[in-house]
């Protein structure tokens, strides 16, 4: 291999390392406000609130852009379902009523954290080929005890775009991978 293509290969192997990394925080930031138990088990509690699921979250913000996150969470002590959107080049944070699935405010997202991960979260989603509520709808088909609790997507270190999928199991939380190409 010429040293021309092995610098071109090493930088792009560093580029999408790079991005995979920022993916991956991403998601563990997903539980940020949750790290701790008491987060956890405040989210446990109030998700049977919610009279949607996060499939029906996606279907509501994909009336005002598409799809590039979702996530049920306790956010300073209110809880909320929030789905990152991207529409004309723009990146937007909506909240959707999670009794009745109804888009309640749309936002423009301009902090630098937040603008990171959606830049991070639509690079993956613009080699997808499957959308993020049919992965989840896949996830949960696995048993009917199963709760979708958050979607990020992400590329993995091959390029492959891929869904980590939190999902509540009882009272357990576990992150399941679907692939979205």
């Amino acid at each position: 291999m010429t040293r021309r293509k092995l610098l071109l290969v090493t930088a792009g192997a560093t580029v999408l390392g790079l991005a995979a990394l920022v993916g991956f925080a991403n998601h563990n930031a997903i539980f940020a406000n949750d790290d701790d138990d008491e987060g956890q088990e405040a989210l446990i509690k109030v998700l049977g609130e919610a009279k949607i699921n996060l499939q029906q979250g996606l279907a509501a913000g994909a009336q005002e852009g598409q799809p590039i996150s979702a996530k049920f969470e306790v956010d300073d002590g209110k809880f909320q379902l929030s789905v990152y959107t991207v529409k004309d080049g723009k990146f937007f944070e909506l909240l959707v009523d999670y009794a009745d699935g109804k888009v309640t405010k749309s936002e423009p997202i301009t902090k630098s954290d937040d603008l990171t991960a959606a830049n991070s979260q639509r690079a993956a989603i613009v080699t997808a080929t499957t959308s993020l509520k049919d992965a989840v709808d896949k996830a949960v088909a696995a048993s009917a005890n199963l709760r979708a609790v958050s979607v990020v997507p992400d590329l993995k270190y091959d390029g492959h775009p891929v869904a980590s999928i939190v999902l509540l199991d009882g009272e357990q939380f576990k992150t399941v991978q679907r692939p979205l190409d």
